[in-house]
Formats: structure tokens, sequence, C-alpha cells
């Protein structure tokens, strides 16, 4: 069971250097890393999934919180981040940059205890857990990660707004579980400007293969996503739970009203960082493509 061990985050007391002025930053500069790489560093919260406080559930919502089909795929999910995070970090030679991502990972395993803790709370029975191999190209697992929560944690962040304003979840669960949801934020605000930081510091011939690998990686995600990768009908959960849960939460909302609600808690759970850091972009802006469009095919003929 050494994959489910609760790990010892990095010694974060040690000095980590200054944060840049005021003023504009360069994406790629020093200054740049010290940015990203402090804003999750010094905005880390040291909660312990044990002593998180698991609300009493009346039997209505211990129901619907139990029957959601996404606890397994999520416990899964999450061993594998933290993996992919730390074996990338062990290849890092800068302290700073190193420290961050190994924060980042250490998380990521955090939140497969939160998920461990909240179905041993409510008795919810996971299928055993497979062996996660190391990968062979951390990097690229790096970015498989990166890539894939900014696409899931857009969605989360709706759908968790959905579910606390139609009472799907209990305001008490929803207070508990906050911090995990908030955590998804700052790690998509450090891997994107981790990759227009990186982007400008590798070597003028490495860029065309980089860019083909991030291309690679959104191909495979968006190949996962449309149910390649998850075949409910033969007993495996979806792996795109985020459109799975949609369809649970039981709320009158319709696509157009999800993706505004998307939008809008996106733009909320990334508003307190510097606004100098890069924000994703490509999911928002899907997202609002696909708004106009929706909005165009509810416009009445003339």
């Amino acid at each position: 069971m050494s994959s489910h061990a609760f790990v010892i985050p990095p010694e974060l007391t040690l000095d980590t250097g200054t944060w840049p002025g005021d003023g504009p930053i360069r994406f790629g500069s020093d200054e740049h890393k010290r940015l990203f790489c402090k804003t999750l560093l010094d905005t880390h919260d040291p909660y312990r999934p044990k002593v998180l406080d698991w609300p009493r559930l009346g039997a209505e919502a211990e129901k619907r919180i139990t029957s959601l089909p996404i606890w397994d795929i999520a416990v899964q999910t999450e061993n594998r981040a933290g993996l992919n995070v730390c074996t990338y970090a062990a290849g890092i030679a800068d302290p700073l940059l190193n420290k961050a991502v190994q924060l980042n990972g250490f998380e990521e395993r955090r939140h497969r205890h939160v998920l461990a803790n909240l179905v041993e709370a409510y008795g919810i029975k996971l299928a055993p857990e497979p062996v996660y191999p190391v990968p062979k190209d951390p990097e690229w697992a790096f970015m498989v990660t990166g890539y894939s929560e900014c696409i899931d944690s857009f969605f989360a962040f709706g759908l968790f707004k959905a579910a606390a304003d139609t009472g799907y979840f209990p305001p008490e669960l929803i207070q508990t579980f906050d911090p995990v949801v908030n955590e998804e934020a700052r790690h998509i605000l450090f891997f994107v400007n981790w990759v227009a930081w990186h982007r400008r510091n590798m070597p003028w011939w490495r860029r065309p293969w980089f860019e083909l690998k991030v291309l690679a990686v959104w191909v495979f995600l968006v190949w996962e996503r449309i149910g390649i990768a998850g075949d409910v009908s033969h007993g495996q959960q979806d792996n795109n739970f985020t459109v799975t849960g949609a369809e649970q939460l039981g709320a009158d909302i319709d696509v157009g009203e999800l993706i505004a609600l998307c939008l809008s808690e996106n733009d909320r759970r990334l508003k307190p960082y510097d606004p100098r850091l890069k924000r994703p972009r490509f999911v928002p802006a899907m997202a609002r493509l696909a708004l106009r469009f929706i909005g165009k095919k509810k416009k009445p003929a003339a």
C-alpha cells in the first residue's frame, strides 16, 4: 500500500527568495518563475485529510452522494496525478521550481487521501486500485496531468457551484470540500505559467518537438473524453466524470447555463491571484465559443 502512504510535504519554511517587484512581468523570465512558484508555495493550505470534519448527512443526501458514479475514477485519477507530478519533480535541478513541483505533487496525493477519507466516512465501496507504473517520459506525464486538470477543473468549478446552489451537496459538505477545489485552481494556474516559462527557456531546437508534444497531449485528452477510454456499459466508470456528474445533479439547468456557470466560477476562483500570471485560456475560449453557438441556436426564427 505504499502508493497510499501519506507523504510529507516539502520543507516550506526554507527561504524561497523574494517576490518580484511591481510592474510588468516578461513570461519566461526569472521574475516570472519566482512569481508562479512562490504563488503556489505561499498559498499552501496545511490541512490534514484525516482531521477534516466530514458532516453527518441525512438519509437522502447520503444516498445522493454515495450513488454518484465517480468515486473510483476520482481516487485513481488523483493517485496517478500525484505519481506523475512527483516523478517529474525528481528530475528538476532548479531549487525553487523543484520545491514548487514537489508541493504540487504532495497536494495531488493529498487529494487522494481526502477522497479516501470521504468514501470511508460515508461507506462507499471502491474497486481495487490498479498498480501505477512510473512514467517513462516524466515531462509527458506532467503535461498530461496539467492539461487534464485544466479541462476537469473548469467543469468541476461549475458543477461544484451548481451542487451547492441546488442543495445537491449540503452546505456542510461544500464547506469541508472547498479547500480541495481551491487547490485545483492553484494547480492549473501554476501549470499554465510553467508551460509559458518552460517553452521560453528551452533550446530553440527543442521547441518544435515540445509544441508537437503539447498538440499530442490535447489530442490524447480529447480522444479520452469522447468516450474511447471509458465504457460504462462494460462496468467501467466514465473517465469524463465531470460530465457524468452533471447528469446526476438533478438540477433544472441546461447546457448553456452550466457553461456560463463554469465560466463565472473559473473567473472567480482565479481572480484572487496576481493578475500578471497567465490564466488558462483554451478551455474557457472553447466554452465561450460553444455558448455563442448555443445562443444562436436558441434564437427564434424571424
